[in-house]
């Protein structure tokens, strides 16, 4: 894993700024801390970090190939899992391979297959390839986003970067927020508009999309799209097809040529993991790693609700012991989940999950004492059926987006001569009506199934980034790549057309992936309900970031000038609800309005 960033004008090579790109790879350093390098050529510069994880020795980048006598270079950030079946497909086609790393088998894919190259990948990229002679700058990401790519266009100049941070390295690309911006900011974050930015002058190329740049302009264009299509599997054949799927999946991520753990939380997702794992690791004699994560003061604080009806470090501790893992519990203490919101908002780059992203970059960074990759449990949920809006009808069935319980409690808290908070609920919901447009269908559906693709269209297209966007950046942060088995797109597309009977028969959340899961889990985990990602509950932690809003309030910045005082005390001393999600509820609403108001003064935030 890496980073990536360049400019690139071929209309006006002069305008390309080679020590902004050299000072946007140094922002993102952390992304890569094993090497750096750059290429530059007229109208071109590209800047590659690099965290080594494939063939440590062999893969440096920016990476060159001459074929037939045209140069291309790349740089690339991910991983590729089928690898090994592209070496031979391209050696086939006149590919000399000279490293073991996956780097060289997609600058050959795009050499080989052109503009078609992304479909030919299994794996999470984001990569640019410059056409050296041609004027031409191809891009593509991978197809459920797993990797970043932030781009912008200003004239004849095409600017991108793996995080935020990086464009705005460019002294030309202006820290702006617009109206639309700051609307995505106060009733979809941590969730953003799709391919698109809270910054006024910044994109994100969608996943699945790749993108060329010449002199004419870029344009960018689907190389692939999630459709709809009959499925007549009966539920044991589409359990059996699901689990194929699954062991390959993590079979081909388990492959490293660095120290590798999984995360277990005991909840079904990432139990799944580590006993696949844990059973295709067994006949080499190699014990698999695994980490769970915990709070302190948890076990004395922590109350049930509808997201979260039971705590998790039993299940993984006694499933680790069955599974013969070594196991380590991580115990984050409240100070440091509480000191580490701020760092967490520079991670980001934007104001997100509040103590859920604080805690998250205290765990990566005492994994990386042991470990550089982790297989996570991520994307299950929003693919099987896993949360609450898919089966409660008055959560999906309402004109906002299923997750946010209360869409306007943040946004009730500041001046409406600023915010305009109606103006931008409509456009919002405006958003969201699109989205459901685009929803693929089947005609005659019954109204089960069609409720099924759309909750899983806009889990997928939403909620699921934002968490990948989450563990991307904490975990890249402190040089921990982290690998998500569920998000490979074959697993997506396959179940996205299995009836909703089958996906929550009896009732049961995710019982396709139950279903596919027995033999590998004992009955208690593999039938246990879902919980989600575990917050704090320590009462502390609470009344640590009340004292830190209140000394942010008295610092005179955007807070203290945009919101409404009196509204803002009610909030505080009102019941404690979730608004966001399983997990935000009071105390995550209060760290992150500390977030927000340190991005603005961080990063230098200019409302127009």
């Amino acid at each position: 894993m890496c980073s990536i960033n360049g400019c690139v004008d071929f209309v006006h090579p002069e305008r390309v700024n080679k020590e902004a790109v050299e000072a946007a790879g140094l922002r993102m350093r952390r992304r890569g801390p094993d090497g750096s390098g750059r290429y530059d050529a007229p109208g071109v510069s590209l800047r590659h970090n690099r965290l080594a994880v494939m063939d440590p020795a062999g893969g440096k980048q920016p990476m060159s190939v001459v074929f037939k006598g045209q140069r291309y270079t790349v740089v690339y950030n991910g991983e590729i899992y089928n690898t090994a079946e592209l070496r031979q497909a391209l050696a086939g086609q006149g590919a000399v391979f000279l490293t073991a790393c996956d780097t060289e088998v997609v600058l050959w894919s795009y050499i080989v297959y052109g503009k078609d190259c992304p479909r030919h990948l299994n794996g999470i990229f984001s990569f640019a390839v410059y056409e050296e002679g041609r004027d031409l700058l191809f891009v593509a990401r991978d197809r459920l986003g797993v990797k970043p790519f932030f781009y912008t266009v200003l004239g004849s100049s095409f600017y991108f970067a793996s995080e935020i941070k990086g464009l705005l390295a460019h002294p030309e690309i202006p820290p702006e927020v617009d109206r639309e911006g700051l609307w995505q900011l106060l009733y979809l974050a941590p969730v953003t508009l799709p391919g698109k930015s809270v910054f006024r002058h910044m994109l994100e190329l969608p996943p699945g999309y790749a993108g060329t740049m010449t002199r004419a302009g870029f344009s960018a264009a689907p190389y692939w799209q999630l459709q709809a299509g009959p499925c007549t599997d009966d539920a044991p054949t589409a359990a059996a097809r699901v689990r194929e799927l699954f062991l390959d999946a993590v079979g081909r991520q388990l492959q490293s040529d660095v120290p590798l753990a999984v995360l277990l939380s005991g909840g079904l997702d990432s139990s799944s993991i580590a006993a696949v794992g844990a059973r295709a690791l067994r006949p080499s004699g190699e014990r698999l790693c695994t980490y769970s994560f915990e709070y302190e003061g948890n076990r004395e604080s922590f109350r049930p609700t509808l997201f979260q009806p039971q705590g998790d470090d039993a299940y993984a501790e006694a499933l680790a012991e069955e599974l013969g893992t070594a196991h380590t519990v991580l115990t984050a203490p409240t100070a440091a989940v509480a000191e580490g919101l701020l760092e967490a908002v520079e991670a980001r780059d934007l104001p997100g999950q509040a103590d859920i992203d604080s805690s998250l970059l205290y765990f990566c960074r005492e994994i990386k004492k042991r470990h550089t990759v982790v297989l996570s449990g991520e994307c299950s949920d929003e693919i099987f059926g896993g949360y609450p809006w898919f089966y409660r009808p008055e959560m999906l069935e309402n004109d906002f987006f299923p997750w946010l319980h209360a869409p306007k409690m943040r946004i009730s808290l500041f001046d409406d001569a600023i915010v305009r908070a109606e103006e931008g609920y409509d456009c919002m919901r405006e958003c969201l009506r699109h989205s459901r447009r685009d929803c693929p269908h089947l005609p005659g559906e019954n109204a089960a199934m069609r409720t099924a693709r759309e909750a899983t269209w806009l889990s997928t297209r939403y909620f699921m980034t934002n968490l990948l966007e989450r563990k991307d950046r904490m975990s890249m942060y402190t040089g921990v790549e982290v690998r998500v088995p569920f998000a490979d797109h074959r697993i997506l597309e396959y179940v996205f057309n299995v009836p909703w009977e089958i996906k929550f028969e009896n009732g049961v959340e995710k019982a396709l992936l139950r279903q596919a899961m027995e033999g590998y889990l004992p009955e208690r985990v593999l039938w246990r309900k879902k919980s989600p990602y575990p917050k704090t509950h320590n009462p502390k932690y609470e009344e640590t970031v009340r004292e830190m809003l209140q000394k942010r309030l008295a610092g005179g910045g955007f807070l203290a000038s945009t919101i409404d005082r009196r509204r803002l005390q009610e909030f505080l001393d009102g019941e404690n609800k979730t608004w966001l999600g399983q997990l935000m509820s009071r105390p995550q609403l209060i760290a992150w309005l500390c977030q927000l108001d340190h991005w603005f003064a961080q990063y230098h935030v200019k409302l127009v």
